[in-house]
């Protein structure tokens, strides 16, 4: 990968690794699903007014729209604005790597390794080691958990949407364009989730919070739309074209990484040594599972 694009590689990762603790932040002034909505409102409004709607089916649209904005992402916001860590977040939601195994091999007929497997069960105990464990002295509310949990639930739902459409694109010999389906679908979620944040906040709170809207809200909505959302799948969708997604899809390691330095940094967010030993688990069995070694490696780490 020439040095350039490495950088932009890097600049994403802590971008979506940062993303984390904006989120959190941005929490300090505006209810979670109002937040999200706000989110998706910009990711939209004005780039559909310049970017061409990607050419699939409107149900996977729809179906993609709903997985992210909705599922993921609403229970993403809500389950850190109910106590989960932002810098742990950034480590649970890799589950969703094992979501989308178990969705393809329901949904698509995959097979599933012995590797997969074990990988599986390698990083379901450094989840377990890094949600607070019974041995770990930082523990987390289990609505928040279990809402990180639907939220990479929701993530390999969508991952299926779009390997589903992305086989009946390439059958027609044509291809996606994921910055396309980012932006188009993300007028899915606005209308909905500010619903549902005038049914859970009450419209006055909504009101409220719209005509008050402090610097810290304002630049994490701007953060989470453009940098996360516009310029993030923008430079990953430009990598994958230009290299194999082998070479840059094991990038995405880093962004737990990221997400924990990051939340170290800004928000004082402290593990203890078992939850430090909880992630790198989560990282390790990710490898084990998804990413090919050489064999020559494989056999004599073993």
């Amino acid at each position: 990968m020439k040095t350039k694009d490495l950088v932009i590689a890097l600049l994403v990762v802590i971008i979506w690794g940062a993303n984390f603790t904006v989120i959190r932040l941005g929490l300090n002034g505006v209810p979670p699903l109002l937040l999200v909505s706000l989110r998706f409102s910009l990711a939209a409004f004005p780039a559909v007014l310049f970017i061409k709607r990607p050419e699939l089916p409107f149900i996977h649209l729809l179906m993609y729209g709903f997985s992210v904005g909705i599922g993921q992402f609403a229970c993403l916001f809500y389950a850190i604005h109910i106590g989960m860590p932002a810098g742990v977040a950034s480590v649970v939601l890799q589950a969703q790597a094992f979501f989308t195994m178990l969705f393809a091999v329901i949904l698509l007929g995959e097979s599933v390794s012995f590797r997969h497997l074990a990988g599986l069960v390698l990083a379901a105990t450094g989840l377990y080691l890094v949600t607070g464990g019974s041995i770990s002295a930082t523990t987390i509310p289990l609505a928040a958990l279990l809402l990180t949990l639907g939220g990479a639930a929701f993530w390999g739902i969508s991952n299926i949407v779009v390997r589903k459409a992305t086989l009946a694109a390439a059958a027609q010999g044509k291809k996606i364009d994921m910055l396309s389906l980012v932006v188009w679908s993300s007028l899915v979620p606005p209308v909905p989730l500010l619903l549902c944040s005038l049914l859970l906040d009450s419209p006055a709170a909504v009101v409220r919070t719209l005509t008050h809207l402090h610097a810290l809200s304002l630049f994490s909505i701007a953060y989470l739309a453009f940098a996360a959302t516009l310029f993030g799948y923008g430079a990953w969708s430009y990598l994958l074209a230009r290299y194999p997604a082998n070479r840059v899809a094991p990038l995405s390691l880093l962004v737990p990484v990221a997400g924990l330095v990051t939340a170290q940094i800004v928000l004082a967010e402290h593990l203890v040594f078992v939850q430090w030993a909880g992630c790198l688990l989560v990282v390790l069995g990710l490898l084990l599972a998804f990413f090919n070694l050489p064999r020559k490696k494989i056999l004599h780490c073993s």
